[in-house]
């Protein structure tokens, strides 16, 4: 069993120790941090160092494959770093086993999705994603890089994700919808027209709040 370490040691790192390790993908060596202390624990997940000694950690062979554990609240972040370590150190991808992926999708590195989630036929989820519980992507969409879904979000065919995109809980797109970058959208929001700008958007149908 390949060895897993995890960028970020809080709730969501907690997270993927647990589907990783429970789900029998990874055996878990730790986290790295820059907020915590070599040696302590964090969550329950030991700390193996900080951000800048990753590289030198992998090199030393004490794990195998790497996946990033910071959410929501930093976007460009997670993508910064993907793109620092992608080159040079393999990245996870988690795929809980009560999924549903059509054998024609596509999941990209660094990706991990929940439990209980269903990919249709001929969708490509992109890089550094995060499919939380129990999302329903239809046949025919495209997910951009470093997008992430909240749970029960509803994507109908032939959709286009942008990337850092952040769908809220429970969210709802018709087909054929295209979605900019960078868009954000609140706990239940309709979506049934494409949207051209990046932004906040909320409501049934959704409506742009804030830019």
């Amino acid at each position: 069993m390949k060895r897993l370490a995890i960028i970020g040691s809080g709730d969501l790192a907690k997270q993927i120790a647990h589907h990783a390790v429970n789900d029998k993908h990874y055996q878990l060596v730790g986290c790295f941090d820059d907020f915590k202390i070599l040696g302590e624990e964090s969550n329950g997940l030991p700390i193996l160092g900080n951000l800048d000694s990753i590289q030198d950690c992998f090199n030393q062979g004490m794990f195998d494959e790497l996946i990033i554990g910071i959410g929501y609240n930093h976007m460009s972040f997670r993508q910064e770093l993907f793109l620092k370590f992608e080159k040079t150190i393999p990245f996870a991808t988690i795929i809980h086993s009560s999924c549903f992926i059509d054998k024609s999708a596509r999941i990209g590195k660094g990706t991990i999705i929940y439990p209980g989630c269903i990919i249709d036929i001929n969708t490509e989820i992109g890089n550094n994603c995060l499919i939380y519980n129990g999302c329903n992507i239809a046949h025919d969409t495209n997910v951009a890089n470093n997008t992430i879904f909240s749970p029960g979000v509803n994507i109908a065919g032939f959709c286009s994700i942008g990337a850092h995109v952040v769908l809220g809980i429970g969210s709802v797109l018709s087909d054929n919808i295209v979605i900019t970058e960078k868009v954000r959208t609140g706990a239940g929001t309709v979506v049934v027209h494409s949207i051209i700008e990046s932004g906040i958007y909320v409501g049934v149908p959704a409506k742009k709040i804030k830019s």
